[in-house]
């Protein structure tokens, strides 16, 4: 009996900054060097509501090589059935991005579902999962890079949907990263890899307070 070929698991590499940072044409290079072979699916979140996304989202389709598959998925349904279809038939995914993702889902909520915040953590950590669930059942995908945004480092934001939002994000942001293969931070178009640099509390415990040397 021949030995049954165990399929590597598709590795979650999550790049996130601020505006203008460069995340996004970080991801879209990493995902063109990861694919070799160029079979690459773009799962896109963003919807066009006004000029200016419609600008955004046309220098993004530019930028993208035209043997890229896009999958154009705004709302859960959309983006489980995307994942799956990616999964299964790509190479590699690029998200782009968690957050718009995230907002789709709070425009789409009513205003009393707007109030409950228990509720929306609890989706929130639901729609975290799922993705996560769905990357781990995919097929053919070597890797999955999720774009995301850093919407927590400026000043407390003066309303509460906008503290929300922040809240939510962070949540989200969170609960990808701890399963992410890699982590990259882009400032001013510059990457680095967060997980490398990461310090668990055990290890700073042990580097601050026990290996501590006297003069």
């Amino acid at each position: 009996m021949e030995r049954e070929t165990l399929k590597a698991k598709t590795k979650l590499i999550l790049v996130t900054g601020g505006a203008r940072s460069g995340k996004s044409a970080f991801a879209e290079e990493y995902a063109k060097a990861a694919a070799p072979g160029g079979k690459v699916a773009y799962i896109a979140t963003a919807q066009v509501w006004d000029e200016e996304m419609k600008f955004r989202v046309q220098r993004h389709r530019e930028r993208r090589p035209e043997n890229w598959q896009t999958f154009e998925a705004p709302t859960e349904e959309l983006v489980m059935s995307a994942l799956k279809a990616a999964g299964n038939n790509c190479e590699v995914i690029l998200f782009d991005c968690l957050t718009l993702y995230l907002s789709n889902f709070l425009c789409s909520c009513t205003d009393s579902e707007m109030q409950d915040e228990k509720m929306l953590y609890e989706r929130v950590e639901e729609m975290s999962d799922k993705l996560l669930k769905a990357i781990s059942e995919m097929k053919c995908a070597r890797a999955i890079v999720m774009v995301t945004n850093e919407v927590g480092t400026g000043i407390v934001p003066e309303n509460h949907l906008a503290r929300l939002y922040r809240d939510l994000s962070g949540l989200m942001n969170q609960q990808l990263a701890s399963r992410a293969e890699a982590v990259y931070l882009t400032v001013c178009g510059q990457a680095i890899n967060l997980k490398r640099l990461n310090c668990t509390v055990e290890k700073a415990v042990e580097q601050d307070l026990l290996h501590l040397s006297y003069l």
